[in-house]
């Protein structure tokens, strides 16, 4: 199985419980990986039979800079569900987003969420 994968997106985004997250945001990184299957599906160099990778960032961008959460947790569920509706043909996506700036005394890089749908997983 093919995998179609766009790794460290980077975004400002206004996620979070506290009153400062909401107001100062803070950059979020989110990778995705759509299950496809390349090797029977893409043999005459159409763009029209793959997932447009362009496209899929486009909507992950419109989606997390458009609908703020308190949590990191629902911003991953429904980006995922956004894309499993909009992406059918993906015989599985997995999401992962990481965020930095959290208000957490302890010395860590980020806190990352990772969720997965689809038929394969």
């Amino acid at each position: 199985m093919g995998k179609i994968r766009i790794n460290n997106m980077q975004f400002h985004t206004y996620n979070g419980v506290y009153p400062e997250e909401k107001k100062l945001g803070q950059r979020l990184e989110v990778d995705v990986e759509l299950n496809y299957p390349i090797e029977t599906k893409v043999h005459d160099d159409d763009l029209t039979t793959t997932i447009h990778y362009g496209h899929v960032y486009e909507d992950i961008e419109n989606f997390v800079l458009t609908h703020p959460y308190n949590l990191i947790e629902s911003l991953a569920n429904n980006t995922l569900a956004m894309l499993t509706s909009k992406y059918p043909q993906a015989t599985g996506i997995k999401l992962r987003i990481r965020k930095y700036a959290v208000p957490i005394a302890g010395v860590f890089d980020n806190v990352e969420i990772e969720v997965a749908g689809g038929d394969e997983q």
